[in-house]
């Protein structure tokens, strides 16, 4: 991978902000895009997002990453958000869950809704909203917990597309985020 740069610099939101580049395996690298702390950007990639986004009811994210992102677009809009968790928590009932693979997991996770929030979807028009898409993995998963729970995907958002994602009709985003190929 000695040929490729060590970071990737773009503009998100009107701000420019360098992605260290990381290597899946030694054919091809990605950018690694971690909003955490970088309340800036945070705060205008919601606002931007919010503009794409179609009208809705709800939203929801999967743990990690997209949690700054998810609560921002909610205090902006005044709308609930839920978190689809990687873990069971013991206030947890009546769970919802569902396998993922993640490309930037090195293994099978499962996502779990608590079924009250589950409750709180049913009918309702929910809006799935992520950091980056890229296999589309960690979207399918959420899409089937909203689904079992009986609510109303009515768009599907990111900050950013990687790769083959970003030719997707079902999805916002903001900007496109390219794979690195080694050669």
């Amino acid at each position: 991978m000695s040929n490729l740069p060590e970071k990737y610099t773009m503009t998100i939101a009107g701000m420019e902000r360098d992605l260290p580049l990381c290597p899946l395996n030694e054919h091809l690298s990605i950018g690694a895009f971690v909003m955490f702390g970088d309340v800036e950007l945070t705060v205008a990639t919601a606002t931007e997002l919010l503009k794409k986004a179609p009208e809705f009811d709800m939203l929801i994210t999967a743990e990690a990453k997209g949690i700054p992102l998810c609560y921002e677009m909610a205090r902006q809009s005044g709308k609930p958000y839920f978190i689809a968790r990687k873990y069971p928590k013991l206030y947890m009932k009546d769970l919802v869950k569902v396998d993922v693979k993640s490309i930037t997991t090195d293994k099978v996770q499962t996502l779990y809704l608590d079924g009250t929030e589950g409750a709180k979807m049913h009918g309702k028009r929910v809006l799935i909203i992520d950091d980056v898409i890229s296999t589309g993995e960690s979207l399918r998963a959420v899409e089937e917990l909203v689904s079992a729970a009986g609510g109303i995907i009515c768009g599907r958002g990111a900050v950013l597309a990687e790769g083959d994602a970003a030719d997707r009709t079902d999805i916002f985003f903001l900007e496109k985020l390219p794979l690195f190929f080694a050669d």
